[in-house]
Parts: C-alpha cells; structure tokens; sequence
C-alpha cells in the first residue's frame, strides 16, 4: 500500500508540473503574439521636404471601431524587424498602453539603417532655415504631418517618447513642433554630447570606447543589417587594456575604414571614423559641439506640447540631459506644462518589468518600474492623447524618489521651494566640516602608471552602468585619494537639488583633472537585503556613491578656451554635481572623496598641458603630486 500511495503522489506531481509547464509555455506563448493577434503592421517611406525619404513602421490596432492617438518613436537604432509580416513581441513605452490599443509608430531618422540621408551625431538645429532645409526638427514636423493625413483611425494627435538617442529626438520634437503633438516624454535625453554620453565637463569617457564605431561608421544607402562594427579588445581586463594601449591617439588604428575618402597618403594615420575625427579634432567646445546641444534651443517649446522628462538618478549616460532639459523648459516656458520624474534607476531602468529594482549591487524595493509605468506613464500619455489636456493631468510637477530613504516624494516645485545652501568644508584629518579650520594642504601623488579605478570588477563593459552605485570602500582605502566625512549623524541629512564642490587645488604639473564623489557611509551592523548583491560584498559599512563628476582642469574658467595650471599656485576649480534626492539617515555618515584618475571611465590625463589630449605623446605623461587646501568646499542643497 506504501508503494502505491507513494506511486500515486508521484503521478500527482508529473501530472501537476506538465499542466503548469504547459500553462506557462501557452502564456508565454501568447505573451510573445500579443502584437501580431491584435496588431497590423505596415512600412512606409515618408518623403522629407528636402526629398529624403525615411523609413517608418506602423503598428495599427486590428479594432477598427474607434480612434486612438498616434505615439511615435524616432531612433538610429532601428525599427527592426523588417517586413510587414514579421513583428516585435512588444511595441510603446509600456505594455499598459500596447495592451490598451494605440497606433505605435518608429521610424529611423536620416541616414540610419532603412532610412535614406547621411547620418549626423545630434545634427544641429537650423535657424531660419530656407523652405528645402532640414534638420531633425523638419523631419520630426514632416513625419507628424504625414502621418496624421494617411494612417486611418488617428485621433488627430500625436505623441512622442524614446530613452537615450530616442530621447534627445523626444526633445526635437518640441522644438517647432506640430500642431498635432501635444505630448512628449524625453526620457535619458542626451541635452549636449559635451556633458552627456561621450564627454563630461570636457573629459572623455573613454569607457565608452567600444561604441564609437555605432554612430561614426558612414553609410549613405538604406540597409536592413548592420554596417559597423565593434572593436574587438582581445581581452576582458579593459583597465590593462587602457593602461597598455597608452596614449588616446594608439586608438586610432580602430577606426581605420576605407568608406571615407580622407585623402591622406599614409593609411596609418587614416581616422575614418567621422565620430571619432570629430572628438579628436575638436578637443574644446567650440563651434561644433555648440551647434549640436539641444539645450540652448529649449525657449521653442510651445504651450500647445505637454512635457513629462523622466531620468535615472543613477544613470551613468544621460543625468545631464534629462534635468537640464526639464530645468532649462522651465526657465524658458514657465507656463508650459511639463514636469519631471526622477527615480532610482540606471540608464532606462524604468522601462523594464522586473519586480526586484537594483542598481548595481543595491536594492531600491519592488515594482518601482511597474508602478511609474502603469500609474505616470500611461496617465501622462492617455489625459493629454485621449483626455481633456488640461494641464489639470492628475500629476505632480515633481515626482521624484529619495534614494535614501527609499520612498517617492511629490513637490509642486523642483528643487523644493523649502531646500537651502548648506556649506561643508574639507578638513584635515579626513574631516568635513561645517565650518573652516585652518589653510593648510593635503597632498597626493598622482601617478600616471597607477591610476585610481574606477570598478573593482575585471571585465570589458560596451558602456558603463553598474559603478553608479558601487561601494566606494576601494578607493577610499587608496594613498592617491583623499576621503573627508562627518560623524555619525544624529539625525536625518536629506540633499534635494545640485551640489557645488568648490575646490581650492595645487599641482606640481600643468594639467589635471578633478573628481569628486558624495558617499553614503552605512552603518556597521546593517545586513544585505539584495540577494544579487556580489558575494564579497557587504551592506555593513557599504560605501554607496550618491554622486560624482569630473572637471577636466584646463576648462574650469571655459569649456571653450582651455588653459594650464601654473605649477604649484593655488587654483579655484568648480565642479557642478548634478541634483540629486537621497537622505543620509541617522546613523550614516556624509563622506566626500576627492581624486585626480578614474580609470578607465575617463582617459588619462597626462598632467603636462598639451593643447589637444588625443594627440598626446608617451612623453607627455608625467606623474604628479597635486594637493587640495582645506579652504576648499561643498554646497550642498538641503531640504528643510
């Protein structure tokens, strides 16, 4: 009997794991057709004013009973797959608004992939232009109009959102928009690749290397596969990798393509990588990087376009971008609706579905993506597409999330109308101080054969993410970085708003460059929560980086004119950290670290002045002792 009671469970078992591996095979199985059941697809070339025909795909709702709205994503990173009989498993911004039914378009802007043109890296904005002139803003106006006039059972308006690249063509759209948009949500958006991505305050983020070769390989006829390629490092230690490669120009030999006709002789020294022989041409913000920044142009917004921009508060691309564009719509267009959602996420974290939300080695809580897509999302987009669009939306101006305290918090204003100036100052004995002691010197060597990493992870990255929130015990117990932090807190500590780092700095060299890091030192006795956490981790006395930024030296009085240090004078250099919502509770301390390399996430610095780094020499790189004055400070914005 114990056999056959045994055997009998047994069967029960098999019999309950294939009816739910079986049910869950037909869900996701459902899951993956959901667009092909309810959607058509259709692709169109849309004839641009100058003649230019882009390539567009239009997902239609199969019900035909009603109207919907138009959301419309422009990217150059394709609108694949193609052909009107082959689908994506997921189309718009989030499932709720794919499931409620919307007319979802991508189309791939000038000069990428099925789209004709020649491809520019943020193609500047035309002024006044002439009736034939194009630019990103005319091809957004044209697409919006064509679209409206052909594709059956819109509504009349428009919609448009994108994260990253889709985002900064979320911002074009506002610019000279058309009557029809009425709703845009740049999300990650690049605002100027002197700050975002590529470049920050002048520095180049060499970690983004391997990406280069995805915006800057020539192409000027359609294609439905990919024309570039990715440099292969040969190795999975990118910090050897950098260190051995040397100086910046040793990299030129990656993109040495035969598509562009740059009629020097020796092939050697050919850089047919058009975004790459920008950068290194044009070392300065000058006229070119200039013309590319959407930021200045923000004053075009009309009243008729609701805004929601959305950023990561550790996003390690696009942080500059998303509160610029929101802060800087603001100050141009102070009646416009448009608001601002700030979460704990990395670089379009909110657009995924899973539960659990980590950055990195730390845990946030649960269904925060979730809950922004289903409840902020799709209530932007729905009142201002399907709604009355009275600014009356249901939304707060600021929706923003304090990382500190791991909760949402909504304000009529950003930053707070409440948040104030508070000062710290860096002392001696590894102190920050509300007050002043002293003028003394802290001194470090920089050594350009040991710069300070920037991860203690061995491995290649195509972009870097995770360090945003890495603990920061590694470079805090280095020679060459210098750490000042409060005791103990005996009451919450909440920063709302940007944060001002005013050093007063030395070298023995002519050239440096300046970092600066806000850390939350945790408490000893605190246990992991995240069950991803690396396993030589721990949440006790976790080291989580709030925020950091660069200044490379020889732009703090101008990004535009660069200028050496005189060796050993004292020397005011700024550093502007973006804003930032994180409460150091009681019981943490506030710790600033203060260092000269981060490597490989920038290149390396070689700290004798040369008028342009990419053409450095070995020669040229030289370790140096640089020292910070303790008259140096921090201003922080402080909630009240």
């Amino acid at each position: 009997m114990k056999n056959l009671f045994r055997l009998t469970v047994l069967l029960l078992f098999i019999t309950v794991s294939c009816t739910k591996k079986t049910t869950t095979k037909k869900a996701e199985t459902l899951e993956d057709t959901y667009v092909k059941d309810n959607y058509t697809k259709k692709e169109v070339k849309i004839t641009m004013r100058d003649g230019v025909k882009l390539h567009a795909t239009i997902y239609s709702p199969k019900d035909t009973s009603k109207t919907y709205p138009i959301l419309l994503q422009r990217t150059p990173y394709s609108c694949q797959p193609y052909g009107e009989d082959k689908f994506r498993k997921k189309i718009g911004p989030n499932p709720v608004l794919m499931k409620e039914g919307n007319i979802i378009v991508y189309q791939d802007v000038r000069g990428r992939w099925m789209s004709e043109g020649v491809y520019d890296n943020m193609r500047a904005y035309i002024p006044n232009k002439t009736e034939k002139q194009a630019d990103e803003t005319t091809d957004t106006y044209d697409t919006i109009d064509w679209l409206v006039n052909n594709v059956p059972n819109n509504n009349g308006k428009v919609g448009t959102w994108g994260i990253s690249y889709p985002g900064h063509y979320a911002t074009v759209s506002t610019i000279d928009a058309h009557p029809a948009l009425k709703a845009a949500s740049p999300q990650a958006c690049i605002g100027d690749f002197f700050f975002d991505d590529f470049h920050h305050n002048g520095a180049f983020l060499l970690s983004y290397f391997k990406a280069i070769s995805l915006f800057g390989t020539y192409k000027d006829q359609p294609t439905d596969s990919a024309w570039y390629s990715f440099p292969d490092m040969k190795t999975q230690d990118q910090y050897q990798f950098f260190l051995d490669k040397g100086p910046l120009k040793n990299l030129n030999e990656y993109f040495q393509y035969d598509k562009l006709d740059t009629k020097v002789a020796d092939n050697k020294e050919r850089i047919d990588d058009f975004f790459w022989k920008e950068m290194v041409e044009h070392p300065n913000y000058d006229s070119i990087w200039q013309s590319k920044g959407i930021i200045q142009h923000l004053d075009k917004v009309p009243s008729t376009v609701a805004t929601m921009i959305v950023g990561g508060e550790f996003d390690a691309e696009d942080l500059y971008g998303p509160i610029e564009t929101y802060k800087n719509i603001e100050k141009n267009q102070p009646n416009n609706y448009n608001t601002l959602v700030f979460g704990p996420w990395d670089h379009g974290g909110w657009s995924r579905n899973k539960v659990a939300n980590t950055v990195g080695n730390y845990y946030f809580g649960d269904s925060i993506s979730l809950k922004f897509q289903k409840e902020v999302e799709t209530k932007f987009f729905n009142h201002f597409l399907k709604g009355d669009g009275t600014k009356n939306s249901g939304l707060p101006e600021a929706y923003v999330f304090d990382t500190g305290k791991k909760t949402w918090k909504s304000y009529d204003v950003w930053p707070p109308e409440n948040a104030q100036k508070q000062t710290f100052f860096l002392s001696e004995n590894q102190e920050l101080t509300a007050t002043q002691k002293g003028n003394e010197k802290m001194s470090f060597i920089s050594d350009v054969k040991r710069p300070v990493p920037y991860s203690e992870d061995i491995k290649t990255v195509f972009t870097p993410r995770k360090y945003m929130t890495d603990d920061q015990r590694f470079t805090a117990r280095r020679p060459d970085v210098l750490v000042f932090e409060t005791e103990v807190l005996t009451e919450d500590f909440t920063l709302t708003g940007d944060i001002l780092a005013k050093l007063q700095v030395a070298t023995t060299g002519s050239a440096a460059d300046w970092i600066v890091k806000v850390v939350d030192v945790h408490p000893a006795d605190l246990k992991n929560d995240n069950k991803e956490m690396q396993t030589h981790l721990k949440l006790s006395n976790y080291h989580l980086m709030v925020r950091s930024e660069v200044m490379r030296g020889r732009f703090r009085n101008s990004f535009s004119k660069p200028e050496p240090f005189t060796p050993n004078q004292k020397t005011a250099v700024n550093i502007k950290l973006q804003d930032v919502f994180h409460t150091f509770k009681k019981g943490h301390k506030v710790q600033i670290q203060v260092q000269s390399t981060w490597f490989p996430l920038i290149d390396l610095n070689p700290q004798t002045y040369v008028d342009n780094i990419y053409k450095a020499d070995e020669k040229d790189f030289k370790t140096q002792t640089h020292s910070v004055f303790t008259d140096s400070s921090i201003e922080f914005t402080v909630l009240r």
